[in-house]
């Protein structure tokens, strides 16, 4: 069986999270020499490589493996404290803190509010990862984060998979963009048609809700020119200035679609994202209430089946 050194875990763990060696060494107060040689110390007990010395540090996959496990040592550790009321070095019950990842419209439109339950009630810092529900699931693997929303149904090794519900999606623009662009599109046949050479809005180049909507109709992804926009806020915005047309979650464009504000432009297509929450399959009452609380407003706030 292998044991390793807390400091030691601690230390693997602040590599990755810095990225270097250095940067490590200097939020341990150690030397750079000092992490490297409890890196090494550990390869060795293992047998293995663990981390990629790149920039940033990566791990490899049997460093996924011990991250994960320096992550739930952490976690449990903290919550052990606190229910003991043990002091430490950084004062009487350390918060906990909890690292989660999660898209950004999700981020954007309710999933603070679920973490604003625990808060509440729980003495806790949250350690957010923004990224695309295709890629969430990546960070579990990786270590990185003990819980997700995903778009990934089947669980990750060593964690859990419940439905959260569907994020549905509607294709809108602002009317100046309409009467620019799409003047007399005047059916859904029509106007995925003209959609196709006219801008668009994507959240980056790995979006593909845009691309994925038209290529479903058209066969071929759309070929108008692109904005970029990385903020889920700024992207609203970008579609409500015209910029483009989008595909916006119905939480940040019913009530703009109620004021005229924008105008959906194929009322009888729509894109609907079915969201997961994957975490940890460790017990741990922390996660346990993000879990519950992550549910609770998914449940109220997202299309749920039947």
């Amino acid at each position: 069986m292998v044991q390793f050194q807390r400091d030691h875990l601690e230390t693997l763990l602040a590599a990755v999270d810095t990225g270097t060696f250095d940067a490590a060494a200097r939020e341990l107060a150690i030397t750079p020499s000092a992490v490297s040689q409890r890196v090494k110390a550990m390869e060795q007990l293992v047998g293995r490589v663990l981390l990629q010395r790149t920039t940033p540090i990566r791990p490899t996959p049997d460093g996924e493996v011990v991250l994960r496990h320096a992550r739930q040592v952490r976690l449990l550790d903290a919550e052990t404290s606190r229910a003991l009321a043990v002091s430490d070095a950084d004062g009487p019950g350390r918060t906990p803190s909890i690292a989660l990842a999660v898209n950004a419209d999700s981020l954007a439109t309710w999933f603070l509010d679920a973490l604003d339950l625990v808060r509440r009630d729980t003495d806790v810092v949250f350690d957010l990862h923004r990224a695309d529900q295709d890629r969430t699931a990546e960070l579990l693997r990786a270590g990185t984060v003990t819980a997700a929303v995903t778009a990934e149904a089947e669980p990750v090794q060593g964690c859990s998979s419940v439905p959260l519900g569907v994020d549905r999606y509607r294709a809108v623009a602002a009317p100046s963009f309409v009467r620019r662009y799409l003047e007399g599109a005047d059916t859904e046949r029509r106007m995925t048609t003209r959609l196709d050479r006219v801008p668009l809005v994507d959240y980056d180049r790995d979006d593909d809700l845009q691309q994925g909507f038209l290529r479903r109709v058209l066969g071929h992804a759309p070929r108008g020119p692109r904005h970029f926009v990385p903020t889920s806020a700024d992207f609203a915005r970008a579609v409500e200035l015209g910029f483009g047309w989008g595909m916006l979650p119905e939480a940040q464009c019913l009530g703009a679609l109620e004021r005229g504000a924008l105008v959906e432009l194929t009322p009888g297509r729509r894109a609907d994202v079915v969201l997961w929450w994957q975490r940890w399959t460790t017990s741990s009452p922390l996660l346990d209430r993000v879990t519950d609380a992550v549910r609770s407003v998914a449940g109220t706030r997202l299309h749920q089946p039947g």
